[in-house]
Formats: C-alpha cells, structure tokens, sequence
C-alpha cells in the first residue's frame, strides 16, 4: 500500500478519533489537550496537502448490500483544504481565547467533530455516508453554537429547528431516488438521473435546494445566521461563517453539476422561469438585502454575519449563473470568503477579548495604535471583503461581473454592484467605529491580542494579499474542477485569467497601486501634523454623543437608519416566529387532551364511538 493510499484510508479514522482522544486527554490535562488539538489539526492538514492532485475512491463499509465509498477528486480536495487549514488556525486562536472558560473538553471535542464530519461530508462517494456525516455536523454545530448557554441556547435551537427541517428534505429526495434508481453511489445516480424527467428533477432541486440552501444562509432560510453568529464561540464562529455555510455551496455544486449533470439544470426551463435563474435572483436578493441590514448592526458579530449572508449570495449567483466564468468565480469566492470572513471574526473576537467582551461599535474606537496587527488584520479583510484589487476578494467578484455584464443580464450585475455598496457602508462602520477615532479612557492602556491570536491573523492576511496577486494558484485547480464537470477551459495563468474580452493581469494592477500610494504618501507627508486635544473636544455635526460613548461616529448612520430601518426589518425572521408561536398554541391546546385522568379517556372513547355510530346511521346505504 503506497503513502497516499494510507493517507487517504485513515484520513477520516484519524480525524474522527482525535476528537474522542481530545476529550479523554482533557481529563487528564488541559495543557495536553490543547497541544494535542492543535498538533492533530496540523497533521490533517499535511496528510490532505498531500492528497492533491489524487483521484480515488474506496469502499469502506457496506450497508446491508450496499458499499458505503470515500472519494478523493480536485472538486472534494479544494474544500478539504480549507477545512482543515480553518480548523487549525481556529484551535491556534482558541489556544488563549477559550482560556479559563468552562466546558473546554466538549468544545474541543466538538471542534474536531465538525473538522471530521465535514471531512466526511466532502469526501462521500455516496448518499448514506453523505448524510451520516451531514447529521453529525449539523448536531456538532447545535452544540458548539449553544456553548454559552443564555441567549446562545435560543439561538442553537433557532438552528437546530430548521436544520432538521433541512435534514428531512434532503432525506425524502435521497429515499426518492434510491426508490428510482436503487442505489446510493452518486456516480452511479448521476448515470440514472440523465433518463429522469423534468418534474422529476424539478422535485429533487427543491428538496436538496432547501437543505443547502439554509446551511449556506440563502434568503428566505437564512433566519438562523444572525443569533447562531453572534453567540457562538468567536474561534468557531469563524470556522461556522468560513467554511460550515459553504457545505451548502458544496451540496449546490454537488447536486447540480455532478448529480445531474450542467446540460440538464441549466436548461430545466426556458428563459426566465428557468430554475438556474429563478436561483440567480434568489442569490441576487440575498446579496443586496442583508449587506445593507448589515449597516443597521451596532454588534460587531451580528453585522458581520449579516454580511456573511450577503457575501454567499454571491457564491451562489457565480455558480447557477452556469458559465466558465460563473462558475470560476463563484467557486473562488467561496474559497476568499473563507479566508477573510476567518480573518474578520478573528480579529474581532480578538478586540473582544482585550476588551472584556464589548462588541458594541458605539462603544469602541481608537483601537488602532494599541492593536496594530489587529487593526491591519481587519483593514485587510474589508479590503478582500468589498474587492479591492491586490486582495483575492477582487479577483473574484471581477469574475462574476464580467460574466454577469458579458451575457446579457444587466438586472444581477445591478444587484451585485449594490450589494458591494453595502458591503463598503458596513464594513468601514466596523473598521471605523472599532479602530479609529479617539480612545476611550478605559481603553487607553489596553493591551495587543496575544501571540497565538496574531498567528492565525497574519497567516489568512498574507494568504489574502498572496492569493489576491497569484490568483492562478487556485484557479488552475479550480479550472480543472470546471472541466470535470463538463465546462469549457479557461486561459488561466498565475497573474489571472486570459480572454477575448479582456485579461486580467493582477502584476499590472500591483504596480499602478503601489505609484498611486507612493503620491499619497507624499501628499500626507508634506500637509500638516494632527494635533491632539481632549477625550471630549469632538465634533459630531451637531449631534448628541451619549456619556461615555467619545467616538465621534456614534450613531455614524443614524439619519440614514431612522429612513430605511422600517423597510429593512427582516420579515421572513418575523413570519418564521409567527408560525413558531401559532404552533405552539395548537401543541399546548392539543396538550390539554392528555389530562393523565383515566375517566377522561374513558369519555373520548365513548365520543368517538358515538360519532361512529352517527357517521353509520347517516350513510348507511338502504
């Protein structure tokens, strides 16, 4: 047996027994389990580092007579990549962030299992592991997002409630087909599906739409986003917003591209009823709605999962839009969405950390002298986030706007542009309101993050800045996936992308900003010095600054948020616990039956015989 066949038959056996192992080394020694996290997460990113380029597939278990496949391919690689690389700059950060808090031995047990399950997730050959590993996830995430207990318990349970909504879809879609086609092997369904008909399929992208789609927060199933991201552990809400949403971009490429094939879902239906665009401008929504929610937020955590929602609107847009390019870009998106949301909450959760736990923007400000590498950290992650150029963000979004713009669909490339409006107001209101500005007097003796949260920080900002100039580095791997699933080659190379309608040459942009900051920096340094003056010497056009709020962008948008907060609500939210609420009325009145007095069921009984026999006298035939 040859290094990489090792390295891939115990890859999931490893990663699923390192979690139970973290747990049983906890009690022994915090110290210990800590290490041994990190050092495991590390070794699964070497063995899957040095699965690239392998495809395989192996039968490791069988259920009743059907085998249960792991599979190994460029399309599974990518995403196994940036889970496990994730991962292990997350158990880095938790290192001195999850210190002292109580439950580490779960947590870290917990975090593994999320690893591994979405290990097993990527790399299923078929429906049933796809699903075992799937369910595990998503109860390993219930547990890790309800950590905290309080408010974070509703929101786990928020999750939960339509996560398993999810689960059943998907679960009635796989019993479907396995009725149609009796097997499980997705290779072996994707053969089958050709021969489907249209209804068919239709049924099957609803159900599995509806699964995916809440996992990667789509508008209307992205209710659960907010709360889950805001009181989840910092370390795992970057894991949850960087990579366990995008198992849904994962599900999306799997059920449309390899299940059934490009020609068969980009042409079920004509024009615009056909369900690849009716999914565009679901994508088109979710990228414009929640980006400018996302300025209404004072809680660093709740604007950017708000944001995170709207960034996956784009990764959905690129990838049903269903060309070269479309697809190029929204894979890669997913791939830099992973990156600099990481980096964003990381930071944050940095700031959270030397601050005491404040993640109130209005509360914050100045940081940026006393926290440099997380103010650098941040500032690089907006960067990527809006898509500025020398960022892999910019890449990216380049790509879906050029496809958007070059077929003829001028109403999503509308929409896209708008969200990135939105993005840009959210994000300096988060990088303003938290670093610039004058300091509070009760943070002016605050402290830098610690070494092991500046780690993780600086790596994604570098990988960042890398990705963002060799955008070829990952887009020849991505390219391959696209010829995989049947697409047309693109001309790619390690500064961009080649075509008749332009290239991009990111080595050329590199050299025009870095002249256009030389002037800058001139300009600044030949116009006056700042000058200094009191905590409460600031201007605020005006405006009321509340006491003990000094930031003078308190409340930066706030006559822009007394127009538009009535239309911004998030309604769906509202319908949601509407339903939840007319529910539990009918539950708590259904309850009142079961009164546990016996002559009360002794009287049901005669009612129902009674209407029985009523039923009998009526429609008895003479």
């Amino acid at each position: 047996m040859s290094c990489t066949e090792m390295i891939f038959n115990y890859l999931l056996v490893i990663a699923f027994g390192a979690a139970f192992v973290a747990y049983l080394l906890g009690k022994v020694s915090q110290g210990l389990r800590n290490a041994f996290a990190i050092i495991i997460s590390f070794v699964l990113v070497g063995m899957v580092a040095g699965l690239h380029g392998v495809s395989k597939s192996v039968v490791y278990f069988s259920f009743f007579e059907y085998p249960l496949i792991t599979r190994i391919s460029d399309f599974s690689w990518l995403f196994a990549i940036t889970i496990t690389a994730l991962t292990l700059l997350s158990m880095i950060f938790s290192s001195s962030y999850m210190k002292n808090r109580s439950k580490l031995d779960l947590y870290y047990m917990m975090m593994l299992m999320v690893n591994a399950s979405m290990l097993g997730i990527v790399l299923a050959g078929d429906l049933i592991s796809f699903y075992i590993f799937w369910e595990i996830m998503s109860w390993s995430i219930f547990i890790l997002i309800s950590h905290n207990k309080g408010e974070a318990l509703a929101a786990g349970l928020k999750y939960i409630i339509i996560s398993l909504v999810g689960s059943l879809c998907m679960l009635v879609g796989i019993l479907s087909m396995f009725a149609h086609f009796n097997t499980f092997d997705i290779s072996q369904i994707a053969v089958s599906m050709s021969g489907a008909s249209a209804g068919y399929i239709v049924l099957i992208l609803v159900l599995f739409s509806i699964a995916f789609g809440i996992k990667n927060g789509l508008v209307p199933l992205h209710v659960w986003v907010p709360s889950a991201y805001a009181e989840s552990p910092t370390p795992f809400t970057a894991i949850l917003s960087g990579m366990l949403a995008k198992m849904g971009t994962f599900g999306f490429l799997l059920i449309f591209y390899v299940m059934l094939g490009w020609q068969a879902f980009l042409y079920l239906g004509q024009g615009r009823l056909s369900f690849h665009y009716i999914l565009c401008i679901i994508a088109a929504i979710t990228i414009v709605i929640p980006n400018f929610i996302a300025v209404l937020q004072d809680d660093a955590k709740r604007l950017l999962a708000w944001s995170s929602i709207g960034q996956c609107g784009y990764i959905i847009l690129g990838i049903a839009f269903g060309t070269s390019i479309g697809l190029a870009g929204g894979i890669f998106h997913f791939f830099n969405h992973a990156i600099f949301k990481a980096l964003l909450f990381l930071a944050i959760g940095a700031v959270e950390f030397r601050t005491g736990g404040i993640r109130d923007l209005n509360s914050l400000g100045g940081l940026a002298k006393r926290m440099p590498i997380t103010f650098l950290a941040t500032l690089i992650g907006a960067c990527g986030l809006i898509g500025i150029p020398l960022t892999n963000g910019f890449v990216s979004k380049w790509l879906i706007y050029k496809t958007l713009i070059l077929n003829g669909s001028p109403f999503l490339a509308f929409a896209a542009l708008i969200g990135t409006w939105g993005s840009l107001l959210a994000i300096y209101k988060l990088l303003h309101n938290t670093f610039l500005g004058q300091i509070s007097e009760k943070h002016k003796d605050i402290k830098r993050a610690p070494f092991s949260m500046q780690v993780p920080m600086l790596v994604l900002s570098v990988a960042m800045i890398v990705f963002g100039i060799l955008p070829g580095l990952v887009l020849q791997i991505i390219n391959r996936i696209g010829l995989a699933l049947g697409f047309e080659s693109l001309s790619v190379n390690l500064w961009g992308i080649a075509s008749e309608t332009g290239t991009l040459n990111t080595i050329n942009i590199f050299a025009a900003i870095i002249i256009v900051l030389f002037i800058i920096y001139l300009i600044f340094r030949t116009g006056a010095r700042s000058v200094l003056v009191s905590q409460d010497d600031s201007y605020a056009a005006g405006s009321y600054i509340p006491e003990g709020k000094y930031h003078y962008t308190v409340d930066f948008y706030d006559p822009w948020d007394r127009m538009v907060r009535p239309w911004l609500k998030d309604r769906i939210d509202q319908f949601y616990t509407w339903v939840g609420r007319i529910s539990e009325r009918l539950a708590e009145s259904i309850r009142r039956i079961y009164t546990g007095d016996i002559n009360h069921y002794v009287i049901y009984i005669m009612l129902f015989l009674a209407v029985l026999i009523c039923v009998q006298l009526i429609w008895r035939p003479w």
